[in-house]
């Protein structure tokens, strides 16, 4: 093979790889909104916004039907906490502000940091689910030994589609004490 062949050929495979190393990049940029996207088609993961406020003397509770919304808790891999809410489930009118517990415990000899994170299912319903409090709005630092009650205050609201009879509410529980580095040290203190 010629100089000016061999030349040529290593043009065109940095070239090619400059390429896909930009290819790459720009796949990991629209990873989330893709990500999001197949959740919203799928149902995967139904997302709850961020704090909702309530006006009680505005709404009325729709008494003529009851929705069942069960609370199902899970920790990360790694996340040594035992994490529980006070009731399996609840039955809520649309409209009705309701509050419940849930509970976490640090079994560990050393201050941890913890990050809940919401799903809800079906998704059609997660529109629909507000939380006017939660502790999964904010990280939880708990010392060795400690238990806290986290409380959660929901409303369903009445405009829920009527085939909604059932709602899941999940947590999954992270252990987020290395990503937050020194905020550990100083709740330890």
């Amino acid at each position: 093979m010629s100089a000016p062949s061999q030349e040529a050929n290593i043009r065109r495979t940095i070239r090619q790889t400059v390429l896909i190393v930009i290819g790459m990049c720009g796949f990991v940029v629209a990873l989330v909104p893709l990500y999001d996207l197949f959740c919203e088609i799928t149902g995967l993961n139904g997302k709850t916004g961020g704090p909702y406020t309530y006006d009680a003397a505005s709404v009325q509770p729709d008494t003529s039907r009851l929705i069942k919304v069960n609370f199902i808790t899970n920790t990360n891999e790694g996340m040594v906490w035992d994490f529980w809410p006070e009731k399996g489930g609840v039955r809520v009118h649309p409209g009705e502000l309701k509050e419940v517990n849930f509970y976490v415990r640090n079994p560990t000899d050393k201050v941890m940091i913890g990050q809940a994170i919401p799903s809800v299912v079906p998704v059609s319903a997660a529109a629909y689910f507000h939380k006017t409090e939660c502790f999964c709005f904010n990280q939880q630092v708990l010392q060795p030994g400690e238990e806290i009650a986290m409380p959660m205050r929901f409303i369903v609201g009445r405009e829920v589609p009527k085939t909604v009879q059932s709602i899941n509410l999940s947590y999954a529980l992270f252990d987020i004490t290395e990503t937050m580095g020194d905020v550990a040290v100083i709740g330890g203190e």
